[in-house]
């Protein structure tokens, strides 16, 4: 990394217009501030991953895995669906990371972090992506890990969090994503 500040592949594992973990990750921005860019990689418009399609990898996937590869450091921002992590988050993973040897997830550093209204929050889809993304080979920050309970107002249409012990957190979070990016630049 030879920029004064990191760029961050922001992948968000939801296509809701309204999605709760993409506000965080606008939040998450918003606290980073100037110490780091925040590129977003919209993963909606990619076709379902097919090893026949490696023969002639179609052009948007080849964007996909060029946007990943121009940035630092990557930021999974997910929901949790049926225990695990959404679909069409595993899709842009697999597509990106294919075909074998040209992986541009491969030695960058990582976080991931994610919110829900449930007891649980995101802990089982973190786990899941975890495991993931140990085999594309992204390294991650292991501490402090993020299960953000999410209710109604947290963050405010403007990326602010309305909770003082959230923002607390999260600035945490912030922090010690950015140390840890640092810690991998060249």
């Amino acid at each position: 990394m030879s920029r004064q500040h990191p760029v961050i592949a922001v992948l968000v594992g939801s296509l809701r217009k309204a999605s709760f973990n993409r506000k965080l990750a606008h939040a998450l921005e918003k606290i980073a501030g100037e110490r780091a860019e925040f590129r977003y990689i919209n993963i909606g418009d990619l076709p379902l991953y097919n090893q026949d399609m490696e023969a002639d990898y179609p052009a948007v996937c080849e964007q996909h895995k060029a946007a990943i590869k121009a940035c630092d450091a990557v930021l999974f921002v997910t929901p949790e669906y049926n225990r695990s992590i959404p679909g069409v988050l595993k899709n842009a993973i697999d597509v990106c990371s294919r075909p074998y040897g040209t992986n541009p997830f491969a030695g960058k550093p990582g976080a991931v972090i994610g919110t829900s209204m449930g007891a649980m929050s995101t802990a089982l889809a973190q786990q899941h992506l975890r495991n993931v993304c140990v085999f594309i080979e992204i390294f991650l920050m292991t501490q402090p890990e993020a299960f953000v309970r999410y209710k109604e107002g947290l963050i405010a249409d403007d990326g602010s969090v309305t909770d003082e012990s959230v923002r607390g957190f999260l600035s945490n979070f912030v922090d010690k994503y950015l140390a840890w990016v640092q810690r991998f630049s060249a």
